[in-house]
């Protein structure tokens, strides 16, 4: 458990395993202080694996919490994070949020990645934008879980049995308070686009979709997968969350990583 001391931000990560290097980074809203953690998922152990609290959320503090970043500063902290880790390639596996950053990511490290996962992600821009968070986030915590409820899996519009399991998971890790670096985060993640400098990633790419997601439509993810140069689509049963509705998913993605 390691705080990196940037210019902008005291960046919380922790690190465990032994194996391959591989850096995950996280969702909207994630905290290495609450489940699921990045150490929580099949295979995990097979990694040198390092997770970390983007800025203004968990325990990563920036210098100024009225400052908005942008997408790139998201991506700016995690090479910051690989260059004092001294890591001169490693494999990622970026999920939503975590998606773009690792986008971000990519462009500015180049082959130093030598697989990259997109999970449940967009490009933004021509190809597609997720769901525009950052409006339901307005709303009263009940309204905001109805809203959420269909967008991660559209399956749940019909499907009572599954709505109302969505609404309680859902419900059960919802802060009624709307944290400042949430509502930064959102705000950044609004204005995301790398659609026109995809072609400039060049890490074998997998990007793994939820064939029900409604918050990062199977759409965004054919865009990816088509304008990223070395990138094959795979397609899971479930929707936003498919890595824990599905069971091959992890598998999946781990084995693209090793290779």
């Amino acid at each position: 458990m390691t705080t990196l001391a940037l210019p902008d931000v005291d960046l919380y990560y922790e690190r465990a395993g032994a194996g391959p290097r591989l850096l995950i980074v996280s969702g909207t809203g994630s905290d290495l202080q609450n489940p699921p953690r990045p150490w929580d998922w099949p295979g995990a152990d097979r990694f040198d694996l390092v997770g970390y609290d983007h800025r203004g959320l968990g325990r990563s503090v920036p210098r100024d919490p009225d400052a908005q970043p942008a997408m790139g500063d998201f991506g700016d902290d995690v090479v910051a994070l690989v260059d004092d880790l001294g890591w001169d390639d490693f494999s990622v596996i970026g999920i939503s949020f975590g998606g773009m950053v690792a986008q971000e990511l990519a462009l500015r490290v180049g082959p130093r990645i030598r697989r990259l996962v997109l999970a449940c992600t967009s490009c933004g821009g021509a190809g597609g934008s997720s769901y525009p968070l950052h409006e339901l986030y307005a709303l009263d915590p009940e309204a905001r879980v109805d809203a959420l409820v269909p967008l991660a899996d559209t399956r749940a519009v019909d499907d009572a049995d599954l709505r109302e399991l969505l609404r309680s998971y859902m419900g059960a890790g919802l802060d009624p308070v709307v944290a400042v670096g949430l509502t930064r985060q959102l705000e950044a993640r609004r204005h995301h686009d790398t659609y026109a400098r995809l072609g400039d990633i060049v890490a074998p790419t997998l990007v793994a979709a939820g064939r029900y997601d409604g918050i990062a439509p199977l759409a965004n993810s054919e865009v990816l997968a088509e304008r990223i140069p070395h990138a094959r689509l795979a397609v899971f049963d479930g929707g936003h969350g498919f890595m824990l509705q599905d069971r091959t998913a992890w598998p999946a993605m781990t084995d693209f990583v090793l290779g």
